[in-house]
Formats: structure tokens, C-alpha cells, sequence
């Protein structure tokens, strides 16, 4: 149905649009309900949901022992301590800092992807990941020199740094599941399950008070972050891993703050300096440097003139 090239612009659309509105979410989640319940709610229900249709339409694969071993360390990374870091780093700094931050995802998964992949460190992903993250530094530019620098900022910065670091190793884990011929989508079933027993445990410890927010934006978060952003958001995210690598997938999260930028423009009335015009700018041209090939153009002009 989709060529090759259609079908990655599909999967990275999707992404970049679910996962972009996902903040919206998150935010109507912060209230009485501790952020560890939060979390466990989200992937209990996920896993739960991709590990019942799975295995009701036979499609959920078994898999070995030391791939579920994997699996168990995926879950940890993508679907517990990451999410853990990022809702603590917020305590002590901006979400303008966080998604710059962030954004270094792209170079963790570009070093993590020659390390531990054998992957190609490509100039054009070190040039477009560069205007990718100077584009998000200007794109919260404002909201960065707002920021004081305390101890306090310092733990927030290493938070972040340790759940993007978290995140790349995930991406890593799924890159090697899908190099191995493992299903994704299994896969993610198993390491959301494994990831929302681990949080339990982290409740357990922490003896943190089970809470539950019956309103209809509380549980309509919550729904949507189960569903779209955890099931078919990071379904399509790490299919985009195993087509295109991890470095160039990571581009995605670049996007991200974009998509929450035009919601708040809309809803919450942001108003676009020029550092955010700027910021805008730039990571669409790294995202035409990660993706534009020559060739195509080439081939197509080529076409066109033989009146194909």
C-alpha cells in the first residue's frame, strides 16, 4: 500500500504528532494523584491493552528468555525511571530547559548507535542534528535565560540527562530486537508490562499512597496517553527505529515541542518571539537536511522529462 519512503513519513508523522500533543495530557494529570500513580496507570493500562489484543487476534510473539531479560531493561529505561526523571526534573526547572535537553537524544542515540550497532556516524546526521538543537535552544531561548543557576538546576539538568540517556538505551534495546526479527509490537507489550511492575516497586518502596482523580479530564488523559501516546505512539516510534536507525529517528523528538508550541498557540494564546522564529526555522531545516535526498529529485526531473 505505502512505498518504503511513504510508509517512514507515515510512522514519523504519527509520532511526531501524538507524541507532541502528549504534554497537554500530562498537564491535566498533575493535581492530587501522585506523578508515580500516574505513571503506573498509564502503562498498566497500555500493557494490558496491547498484551490482550495481541494475544486475542494471535498475533503476540513468544520470544526467548534473554529476550525478555531485554525486554525487562527496555521497560525500565522507556517506561519507568525515564518518565520518573522527567516529572522530578520538573520540580527544579523549566519545561523550556527539558526539551532542550531532550533534544540531546538525538546525539545519544547517534553515539549509542555506533557503539553498540555498529551504525554509520553520517555527516548529514551530525549537520541536522546540530540545527536541531540549536533550533530548540532558540526556540526556548527566553524561557533558558530565565532560568537561574542553582544547585537545584544542576539536579534537574542531570535528571533530564540520565531519562534521555534512559530513552536512547531504549531505543537501542528495540533496535536490537527488530535486528534479531523480533515483533515490535510484542515486544513493547512485554517491556510496557515489565516497565509499569517496575514503578510499582519504586511505589512500594517509596510508600507512595494509591490515588485515583474520577474527573472526565483526569481519566480522558489518561486514556489518551495510555492508548495513543503509549501504544501506538511508541509502536510507530520504535518501527520508525528499526527503518531508519536510531540517530535519524531521534530527529523526531526535535518536533515535538513544535506541535505543543501550535496547540498553546491556539488554546493558550503563546506569542512567538523572534528566537522562536528563528528556533522554528532551524529545526525545519535540519529536518530537510536529515531527510531530503538529492537522488529523488534527480530521478523524478529525470521522469518528468521522459513524459513518465
Amino acid at each position: 500500500m505505502f512505498s518504503g519512503t511513504a510508509l517512514n513519513g507515515l510512522l514519523y508523522g504519527v509520532t511526531v504528532l501524538i507524541w507532541g500533543t502528549t504534554w497537554y495530557a500530562i498537564a491535566m494529570q498533575v493535581g492530587e494523584v501522585p506523578v508515580m500513580i500516574s505513571i503506573f496507570y498509564r502503562f498498566a493500562i497500555a500493557s494490558v491493552l496491547l498484551l490482550g489484543g495481541l494475544k486475542i487476534t494471535g498475533r503476540l510473539c513468544r520470544i526467548q528468555r534473554q529476550d525478555h531479560l531485554f525486554c525487562v531493561l527496555q521497560g525500565m529505561c522507556v517506561f519507568c525511571f525515564n518518565f520518573l526523571c522527567f516529572y522530578s526534573a520538573n520540580h527544579y526547572i523549566n519545561s523550556g530547559l527539558e526539551s532542550v535537553l531532550f533534544s540531546m537524544a538525538i546525539l545519544f542515540n547517534a553515539i549509542n548507535g555506533v557503539m553498540f550497532l555498529g551504525q554509520r556516524l553520517t555527516r548529514k546526521l551530525l549537520i541536522a542534528g546540530s540545527f536541531g538543537i540549536l533550533g530548540i535552544i532558540s526556540l526556548f531561548w527566553e524561557s533558558l535565560m530565565a532560568q537561574e543557576l542553582t544547585t537545584e538546576t544542576l539536579y534537574g539538568i542531570g535528571l533530564c540527562l540520565l531519562g534521555t540517556y534512559g530513552f536512547s538505551i531504549g531505543n537501542i534495546i528495540t533496535a536490537r530486537h527488530q535486528k534479531k526479527g523480533l515483533d515490535v509490537l510484542s515486544t513493547n507489550a512485554y517491556a510496557m508490562f515489565y516497565g509499569a511492575c517496575t514503578m510499582l516497586g519504586v511505589i512500594a518502596l517509596t510508600q507512595t499512597p494509591f490515588r485515583f482523580d474520577a474527573s472526565a479530564s483526569y481519566v480522558g488523559a489518561l486514556v489518551y496517553l495510555a492508548v495513543f501516546g503509549s501504544v501506538i505512539g511508541f509502536g510507530t516510534y520504535f518501527a520508525l527505529v528499526g527503518r531508519i536507525g536510531t540517530g535519524a529517528a531521534a530527529y523526531a523528538t526535535v518536533l515535538f515541542p513544535l506541535v505543543a508550541l501550535g496547540i498553546s498557540t491556539v488554546y493558550e494564546g503563546y506569542v512567538w518571539t523572534q528566537s522562536a522564529v528563528l528556533g522554528l526555522i532551524l529545526i525545519l531545516f535540519g529536518n530537510v537536511v536529515m531527510f531530503y535526498k538529492p537522488g529523488q529529485l534527480v530521478s523524478k526531473t529525470a521522469h518528468a522529462k521522459q513524459g513518465i
